[in-house]
């Protein structure tokens, strides 16, 4: 497997866009001028003036406050954050009535991705509070969801809720009191009890306080969609305090899995995935980049839209014409951008509605420092990517959406980047698959995930869903192979080619991948590197070994986003990123 790993024209970032070169012009530093002549240029670039009132909230909190590093990147190999994170008594408050407020204060600071309402719990020694967005039962499922024994604080969607409510009822178990799918949580838990994640089938965090034993149960989704600490793992107070509860077989190490491609299968569970996925009491849309992934995304959410009018349930409004005003297809990018030109072609194929969104990159720059803010991360390609995504999922929210699907972790399952190409063997294609499926909730599932919920939307991937990866990621790894004769992700290409009833053009149906923030535009990739070439001074680059010990950023552009990162949480989060 010696070289078989990305290079620098072969990362996310574009082979193009990896060097040191510019499309703009831009001030070079050359040890002539001193730092402080270019204090106009990073002056108007600080966290003062673009973080809205983010910095000012984190200022408060900053360095003063125990805890306050974000879990979202935490790995097995750091004990002493874990334990600070998931042992509860770490944590102990010595009067909880006393905390209260401040529990208030801080899930207050969440309040953008919950904007619709806020409750809280309190008993013994535990406090539960929660910031909701209203998606699913909204009348009657505000949270906590509080029964005489137990609590429950939860955030994603439960897909087979009400397979779990029959469940309930035919082993007496109770039924019911509202209409969200997270109370399907407390009924999985009166009968697995800790066990309860193993069989949720969505994505979703949750805390749930058991009164009868004073326990506690806290578990994030298979692969990490939603936030929280590593994904598939549950912490019980009463027991192993940080079990995984999901490990399938091709997560085996030198497992290497041998079925034979099954067409059908892989096509009707994505379809199915995508099915789940438009459990909704609101209206929802879909993210169109124009690429292969999203436009497929696109195109199984169109015909399930089609064929939910003979349904009589919640999931289906009375006739095809207000199914068809629910469905939406969004885009971003710069004039003229290949992502535009793209999206509109497939929108027009697939009969939907499409609203784009062109910005400028003034405002991707201006909004660098609010995005590093919620992504939680200095990392140069999730932040060009979120960018966009950030500023699109602003105007979706605008237009009273409050739920998208989204393309992310198809990439990683099929091999879709250039560098498989050089895969010496199938089983070295298959080592990096998994690797790159395992990590994706450090990129892919982060962005998708805090670039939406920003805004108070709610970003679902049907490409991630449990039961699709377990179909794709079981097929032998020499059906994924890139060849003279195959395309990248060319099995998943085929699943779909259907001459006589086409999902897709044929131009988007075999179209090559291109990097999301890429195909925005390239000329957006271009801007940050320009700015922090202006901005930051080799002198300051000089020094960073002596500010940042570990980790130290590689070029100005990660240096930028690094010094926006540290303006917003104090030290210990960079180890979490």
């Amino acid at each position: 497997m010696a070289g078989f790993k990305p290079t620098a024209a072969d990362t996310l970032q574009g082979a193009a866009h990896d060097q040191d070169s510019h499309v703009l012009s831009s001030p070079e530093y050359d040890g002539s001028k001193s730092e402080e002549e270019y204090a106009n240029v990073q002056d108007w670039l600080s966290p003062k003036d673009i973080g809205k009132d983010s910095m000012d909230r984190l200022e408060e909190d900053a360095g003063e406050k125990e805890g306050n590093a974000s879990p979202e990147r935490l790995q097995s190999g750091a004990p002493n954050i874990l334990d600070n994170i998931l042992r509860p008594s770490v944590r102990v408050h010595p009067d909880v009535q006393a905390f209260k407020q401040e529990a208030l204060r801080l899930s207050g600071l969440l309040s953008h991705r919950g904007p619709d309402s806020a409750g809280c719990f309190v008993e013994g020694q535990t406090i539960l509070c929660h910031e909701r967005l209203a998606i699913v039962g909204l009348q009657n499922g505000e949270q906590p969801i509080v029964q005489p024994d137990l609590a429950l604080v939860a955030n994603g969607e439960v897909y087979n809720h009400e397979s779990l409510g029959q469940e309930a009822i035919k082993h007496d178990l109770g039924t019911s009191q509202t209409d969200s799918d997270s109370e399907a949580i407390i009924h999985a838990y009166r009968r697995y009890v800790v066990k309860a994640a193993h069989v949720l089938d969505g994505i979703f965090t949750f805390a749930l306080y058991d009164g009868t034993k004073g326990r506690l149960v806290v578990a994030r989704d298979p692969m990490g969609v939603t936030s929280l600490f590593p994904p598939g793992h549950t912490f019980d107070s009463m027991g192993k305090p940080y079990e995984k509860f999901y490990n399938p077989h091709w997560r085996i190490p030198k497992h290497i899995p041998s079925a034979l491609i099954d067409y059908t299968l892989l096509g009707e569970s994505l379809e199915q995935a995508v099915r789940k996925r438009l459990m909704s009491d609101v209206p929802y849309g879909v993210l169109l980049s124009g690429g292969f992934d999203s436009s497929l995304v696109a195109s199984i959410a169109a015909r399930e839209v089609a064929k939910a009018s003979g349904r009589q349930n919640r999931l289906s409004p009375a006739t095809p014409q207000e199914l068809r005003n629910r469905l939406l297809l969004f885009s971003i990018g710069l004039n003229g951008s290949p992502v535009i030109k793209s999206a509109l072609k497939v929108a027009e194929f697939l009969g939907t509605d499409h609203h784009t969104y062109h910005f400028i990159c003034e405002e991707g720059i201006a909004a660098l420092s609010d995005v590093i803010y919620h992504t939680e991360t200095y990392e140069v390609t999730s932040i060009r990517a979120s960018t966009p995504m950030y500023l699109l999922s602003k105007h979706i929210k605008a237009a009273g959406y409050k739920t998208v699907l989204s393309g992310e972790g198809s990439d990683e399952i099929f091999g879709d980047y250039l560098y498989f190409g050089s895969a010496p063997s199938p089983e070295a294609f298959q080592q990096e698959s998994v690797r790159r499926v395992n990590e994706l909730h450090f990129f892919d599932c982060l962005r998708a995930h805090k670039s939406t919920m920003a805004w108070g939307l709610e970003a679902r991937v049907p490409f991630l869903d449990k039961q699709f990866v377990d179909v794709a990621m079981s097929i032998g790894p020499r059906e994924k192979l890139i060849t003279g004769s195959r395309i990248e992700k060319y099995i998943l290409r085929k699943a779909f080619s259907t001459p006589e009833n086409p999902y897709l053009p044929d131009e988007t149906l075999w179209c090559q991948k291109d990097q999301f923030s890429g195909g925005v535009s390239y000329g957006w990739i271009d801007m940050p590197k320009a700015i922090a070439s202006a901005c930051v001074t080799p002198h300051m680059m000089a020094l960073q070994p002596q500010h940042w010990v570990n980790d130290p950023p590689a070029t100005k552009e990660a240096h930028l986003y690094r010094r926006f990162f540290d303006a917003h949480f104090p030290p210990q989060c960079a180890t979490t990123v």
